[in-house]
């Protein structure tokens, strides 16, 4: 997911996909902590994925009340 990318969507799209990976990232933990995982690693993609989406949302904010 490339920030690029992320800044074509609109607010609603981005509330959307946030709420999703962070469902996903729950669900990485909860099979990490029970030893299910094989790839570890997604679990950091999708924390920083989660961060580009809070930047970005963040971002739009600042721009309103400038």
């Amino acid at each position: 997911m490339k920030a690029d990318d992320i800044r074509d969507w609109d607010d609603a799209e981005l509330d959307t996909r946030l709420k999703e990976l962070k469902e996903e990232q729950f669900k990485l933990r909860f099979s990490s902590s029970m030893m299910e995982m094989e790839n570890n690693a997604l679990i950091g993609q999708v924390r920083r994925d989660i961060a580009r989406l809070k930047t970005i949302i963040r971002e739009r904010e600042l721009a309103q009340n400038a």
